[in-house]
């Protein structure tokens, strides 16, 4: 498994994140919930890997966020404006420049 892990709230997002990323990263996709249990074997399992969090910028995806921060308290928390909104809309430049001063190794688009 890589040491870079990103989770997202979609397949779509994912997507949108696989077009730009120029390096192996685990990306996993919640489908905007998750489980109690679910997040207990996350936390356990990113126990020492680097984190990060990217969500789209509704309620949804805060409600998510905050579950998160509570579960995997070492998470880098990454935002995309509400200009954008959700992630697999998310103009590539835009995300690779978000991608980029996390340093992930990014395409140039």
């Amino acid at each position: 498994m890589n040491d870079k892990v990103i989770i997202v709230e979609g397949k779509t997002d994912k997507q949108q994140l696989m077009r730009v990323l120029d390096e192996p990263v685990h990306i996993i996709c919640t489908y905007g919930t998750i489980s109690f249990e679910r997040l207990e074997e996350l936390s356990e399992e990113l126990e020492e890997k680097d984190v990060f969090v990217l969500v789209d910028a509704d309620d949804a995806g805060e409600k998510l966020r905050r579950q998160l921060t509570q579960e995997i308290p070492h998470a880098e928390h990454l935002y995309i404006t509400m200009l954008h909104r959700e992630v697999a809309e998310t103009p590539l430049n835009y995300l690779t420049r978000i991608l980029r001063a996390a340093k992930f190794k990014v395409l140039t688009v």
